[in-house]
Parts: C-alpha cells; sequence; structure tokens
C-alpha cells in the first residue's frame, strides 16, 4: 500500500491510562474519581447542604448515561454538560464562577499529576515522523483535547504530530468516520493512505477499517481480550515491534 500518513490514539496506546493513581496516592490524594465525587459534593455542599449519598448517586448515574452515549451514538460530553446533567437531575445550580471553577478542577486534574508514556513510545513515535505525518484521533473523556495536547507536550511528543483529532473538537468520538476523516483532511491525505494505532477492536481497527484505512491493534498497555478475534492487519504488544510491523504491512 501507499502510506503516508499515521495516526495515533491516546489512551492505552501512548499514555498509560491510570498510571497516575499511584503517584497521586503517594502525595496522600485521592483517586480521580473520588476526587471528582468529592468536587462536586463540596461545591454544592458549601451553597446548600447535600447529602454525599445523593450526590455520589447523582454521579454514579451519569457516569453510566455518559458510557451509554459514548459507545452507542459516539458521542462524547463535554465536562460542562456532564456537570449540568448532574445539576439538572438534583434541581440544583451553582453560582457561574463555582462551576467554571469544578469544570476547570476537572479538566485539568491529569494534568496536574501527569499519566505515564508507555515504554518506547517517544523514541517510535519520533522515528515514525521522519518518514510519516503522523496525527492523533484521541476520544476525550475529562481531560479535553487542549489538556491532552498540553500532556502531549509535557512528554516531549506533541511536535512530531501534524494533527490532532478529539471528540470535544469534531463534535464525534470513535469509531464515527467523522473522526477519521478529519484526520485525512487535516493531513491532505486519502483515508486510503493512512494507518491507524490503538488499543479498542471496536472504536479504534473497526473504525479505521470502515473508512479504508489500515489498522494496529496495539496490546502493550491494554489487551481486553480482541487480539484473538481481531480484523487489524497487525497486532503489536511493544513499541519495539511497531516500525517493524508498519513497513510490514506497508510493503504488501
Amino acid at each position: 500500500m501507499l502510506l503516508k500518513a499515521i495516526t495515533f490514539d491516546i489512551w492505552e496506546t501512548i499514555f498509560v491510562d491510570g498510571s497516575d493513581e499511584p503517584k497521586r496516592a503517594a502525595q496522600g490524594m485521592r483517586s480521580k474519581s473520588d476526587e471528582r465525587r468529592h468536587l462536586f459534593w463540596s461545591a454544592l455542599n458549601d451553597q446548600v447542604p447535600l447529602d454525599k449519598a445523593l450526590s455520589d448517586a447523582a454521579f454514579d448515574v451519569h457516569e453510566a448515561a455518559f458510557r451509554k452515549v459514548w459507545h452507542s451514538m459516539s458521542v462524547t460530553w463535554e465536562v460542562a454538560d456532564r456537570i449540568d446533567i448532574m445539576l439538572d437531575g438534583l434541581n440544583r445550580d451553582l453560582p457561574r464562577d463555582v462551576r467554571d471553577d469544578l469544570i476547570a478542577q476537572f479538566e485539568d486534574m491529569e494534568l496536574c499529576v501527569p499519566p505515564d508514556l508507555i515504554d518506547g513510545a517517544s523514541d517510535a513515535i519520533a522515528e515514525l515522523a521522519s518518514r510519516y505525518n503522523l496525527c492523533i484521533i484521541s476520544d476525550t473523556i475529562y481531560t479535553p483535547g487542549r489538556g491532552l495536547r498540553d500532556l502531549l507536550a509535557h512528554h516531549g511528543v506533541a511536535q512530531y504530530f501534524s494533527g490532532f483529532v478529539f471528540s470535544d473538537y469534531v463534535g464525534r468520538s470513535k469509531p464515527h468516520p467523522d473522526c477519521f476523516r478529519s484526520a485525512a483532511t487535516q493531513l491532505g491525505v486519502e483515508c486510503s493512505e493512512m494507518l491507524h494505532i490503538g488499543d479498542r477492536d471496536a472504536k479504534d481497527i473497526a473504525g479505521a477499517q470502515a473508512v479504508g484505512m489500515k489498522a494496529i491493534l496495539f496490546t502493550a498497555a491494554r489487551d481486553e481480550g480482541s487480539s484473538a478475534r481481531t480484523r487489524a492487519d497487525a497486532v503489536v504488544g511493544a513499541y519495539a515491534d511497531l516500525v517493524g510491523a508498519i513497513d510490514d504491512i506497508a510493503s504488501r
């Protein structure tokens, strides 16, 4: 194939999701999940007392709804929308400055204690950038696209990417075709000239192949058990093997 561009998922493909949690614990900080619940309850309780159990229940329901919409409709709600949904469910509101501060704390949490890169990611990305145009295609959960770019810059790899596709930017999440086509448009190539790397078979592999891209299932940080049944063009378990696998696909 004529391969001109490579696209990367972020979580469990470049960053190890959850690798910040031991660092948070070592600093005496709550887990991110517990901290978000605490921040939301505190913001409301400071205005009018609120039962913490009720606040946590609203949080759990909203997260379940988020996952349902994410997986079934290929949409990721922005943090502001998520907070407003919880407020509506509790029939509560917050002063604008308090709400804005809460949104910022949610969105910046992973920037305060950054996750780790997967071993070998920096060198492999640098090598691939010398041969191909690179683009990020990533869903945003709590950290928005601007924050994910900051995390990539923190680890010294942002400069290798010529394009960035985040679900909060394009309004759709993987496997929706708009995510992959947006990358092709940004890089000025055809989808058939691109290869995508990601850890989720249903989102990264199926989504990329549906628009004519090649795809690699990357299992270095997480193997969801789909490697035996995936239709990916290759399954790669370490960055040390990634460049060779791409070369093999490109030569077919």
